[in-house]
């Protein structure tokens, strides 16, 4: 397996080769079909239903590694000023920062340009699996934790790794005794369930919006506060069924450092006019994403808000570096 190191290197020559170009970028910090790649190719619709050159529709690239850190890394060494770069971000971004696995990174090394919508946690198994619901789950977790692999977007003390260990908790299982298959997005951790590699997910509801639609998938619960619209409308939360725990997560892009306030506030005012058109609201459900919306400074003040509570909560777990 490539060191981050060497991802790293590869990553920041591509980030400079590619810096040249005047197109707009939306870089997804991890492997395709996952949560941040359907962030990205929403801001994609928006931007190029707006435009009229073929030359200024967006582009988007994959940068992944180290659970986003790669990317953060990359782009604050080689793309700081870029007027144009965007990159994808989710609560699990600012759950990574607060743990600091971005290493001395803080919310403020980066420009926070809009929220585009909000996502919930869920739990997965294969459709032809013998588990129905969540409380049949937790039952064989607790009778035979080993045969089951729990695939999950990220490492122990990721978002992913939290939802689970808070429904396993909850369920009177001790979520030390659980088994995990860390893989570098939700894409590739529906992909390991298809193949047999992993035997339930700990992901998000777009992701498995999306991989309904294909099949084979069964949605055990969403981490909703209520039942969400659209095709997993029939899936139970995990409240209904016996397991307080609720997951919202935002979903956004943020820029460089060093962007002029000039473009920041050209990129926050694009964001700004995208959203308050009727046809975004359509796009963002079809992409398995859920009203909220905050740009400029208002977003950088709710990303701050988050990040130091994120800090509590995993101090709490024993998860702080």
């Amino acid at each position: 397996m490539k060191s981050i190191g060497v991802i790293w290197q590869a990553a920041a020559l591509w980030l400079a080769c590619s810096a040249a170009t005047a197109a707009p970028e939306c870089i997804v910090p991890s492997k395709p079909a996952g949560a941040m790649d359907l962030t990205c190719k929403l801001v994609r619709a928006g931007w190029n239903a707006s435009v009229q050159e073929d030359s200024q529709r967006m582009r988007i690239s994959y940068v992944p590694g180290g659970v986003g850190a790669v990317a953060w890394t990359a782009l604050a060494a080689q793309r700081r000023s870029a007027p144009d770069t965007l990159v994808a971000f989710s609560g699990g971004s600012l759950l990574n920062l607060a743990q600091g696995k971005f290493g001395k990174s803080g919310t403020g090394d980066v420009r926070w340009v809009a929220a585009l919508g909000t996502d919930y946690g869920m739990v997965a198994v294969r459709a032809d699996s013998s588990i129905h619901t969540l409380g049949d789950l937790v039952k064989a977790l607790k009778k035979h934790p080993e045969r089951f692999l729990i695939g999950m977007g990220g490492t122990i003390g990721g978002q992913d790794w939290i939802k689970m260990a808070m429904i396993a908790r909850l369920g009177g299982v001790n979520p030390k005794s659980l088994r995990y298959v860390a893989l570098e997005g939700g894409g590739e951790a529906f992909t390991a369930m298809q193949a047999g590699h992993v035997q339930v997910v700990s992901g998000d509801a777009s992701e498995a919006t999306m991989m309904a639609k294909a099949g084979g998938v069964r949605v055990l619960a969403v981490l909703s506060e209520r039942r969400l619209p659209g095709s997993l409308a029939n899936v139970p939360t995990a409240r209904e069924q016996g397991f307080d725990v609720v997951w919202p997560i935002i979903r956004g892009v943020w820029m460089g450092q060093q962007v002029s306030d000039e473009n920041y506030r050209k990129w926050v005012a694009s964001f700004d006019r995208m959203m308050a058109d009727p046809q975004f609201a359509k796009a963002r459900a079809q992409y398995g994403l859920y009203p909220f919306a905050l740009t400029g400074d208002a977003l950088t003040a709710y990303v701050n808000s988050a990040v130091s509570a994120y800090g509590k909560q995993a101090a709490q777990l024993g998860l702080m570096r």
